[in-house]
């Protein structure tokens, strides 16, 4: 081997366990403990707001859910799928734009279902049993 292969065995698998070919965040234990944490955060912050009532209006709470839940996502983006503005030569762009879609089409879909099944199921419709003539 040459001398360049002999230092690139010695020290490529230690570059590797730094940094990742598109200029990523460290994918090291504590870039995963980061998100780790943030997500925890992100999950107990509105499971406490809706638990205590911290917020009375429910548009206003849904609101807030749906800002923490975009937010954990972005989390989840960064330190676990290790996407950023210049890896893969914009491919990220592009399934971030797919993701956000999704998750625009997701969110919305369920909010509507949940609004009718609400509307529909919670007593907002009196019905009149039909009168057996015998």
């Amino acid at each position: 081997m040459s001398a360049h292969t002999d230092q690139h065995a010695q020290h490529g698998h230690a570059d590797h366990a730094h940094h990742d070919e598109g200029g990523h965040a460290e994918s090291t234990l504590k870039g995963y403990a980061i998100g780790f944490v943030l997500s925890v955060i992100l999950t107990a912050i509105p499971f406490w707001l809706v638990m205590d009532g911290v917020i009375a209006d429910k548009g206003t709470l849904a609101l807030t859910l749906l800002g923490f839940g975009a937010v954990q996502i972005i989390v989840h983006m960064v330190y676990f799928l290790h996407m950023n503005s210049k890896s893969e030569g914009g491919w990220t762009m592009l399934s971030t734009i797919f993701t956000v879609v999704l998750v625009v089409i997701t969110l919305s879909g369920s909010l509507w279902v949940m609004f009718h099944m609400n509307t529909n199921m919670m007593g907002g419709h009196t019905h009149e049993m039909p009168q057996h003539i015998e």
